[in-house]
């Protein structure tokens, strides 16, 4: 039978255990689907009663513009060398191993003008069970990014029509500032190259999430999923 969202519930609660903290990673080509699968994971599975599971994007370690400039790759700001993936991957094994305390982790913040990582706005507290967590580079086993995997206890990859992954995209960036022209040529460029580079990975996945099983996006979220 086709997998369907109440199947992806049941395989995220089931990773969890007395005593421990699992870490999920979501991870697929910019616009798949990633943070709104993530999102309604989270709340889902929250309910309404006391929250157990915690939502922490790959997204908010990226670098900072400041830095991409004296590095010379703003023109390519997401590309997997404008993040700090050994941050990223040290955060991931604190929440692995600290439970006993709040951890913070950055956001990532798309409606300021320049688009910014915002340090310690996401707190996971000790009643976290879970964390999901999702970005494009979870699988990616080259540099810095090989680290990451093995703090992760499963990796769901997201798969999506391309045309509809790149209205997404092309949505997305109309709705934080770029004119179209803009937004479709960042799209068929910086995005298209990370996309194919995120597309290689997907064998190393321990579930590839079908379309139909995705939430379908809400307004906003359309316009910022799989970033």
């Amino acid at each position: 039978m086709p997998l369907t969202f109440d199947d992806l519930l049941a395989r995220a609660t089931a990773l969890t255990a007395p005593g421990r903290r699992a870490v999920l990673g979501i991870a697929g080509s910019p616009g798949a689907g990633k943070t709104t699968l993530a999102e309604h994971l989270v709340r889902e599975l929250n309910g309404t009663g006391e929250p157990w599971v915690a939502h922490v994007p790959m997204d908010g370690f990226h670098l900072a513009d400041v830095e991409l400039d004296r590095l010379g790759r703003r023109d390519r700001k997401g590309a997997p060398d404008t993040f700090d993936a050994a941050g990223y991957a040290a955060l991931l094994r604190r929440l692995r191993e600290e439970t006993d305390e709040v951890v913070y982790a950055p956001g990532f913040e798309r409606e300021l003008e320049l688009e910014q990582p915002i340090a310690g706005s996401i707190p996971v507290l000790p009643t976290a069970r879970l964390v999901v967590t999702e970005g494009n580079y979870l699988l990616l086993h080259t540099g810095s990014w090989a680290r990451v995997r093995p703090c992760l206890d499963e990796v769901w990859f997201c798969e999506v029509d391309e045309g509809e992954r790149v209205r997404r995209l092309v949505a997305r960036h109309e709705e934080f500032g770029k004119d179209h022209d803009t937004a479709v040529d960042w799209v068929a460029g910086t995005d298209q190259r990370n996309a194919d580079l995120v597309a290689t990975t997907r064998d190393r996945a321990d579930l590839v999430v079908p379309v139909g099983a995705l939430p379908a996006p809400e307004r906003n979220s359309a316009a910022r999923a799989g970033s």
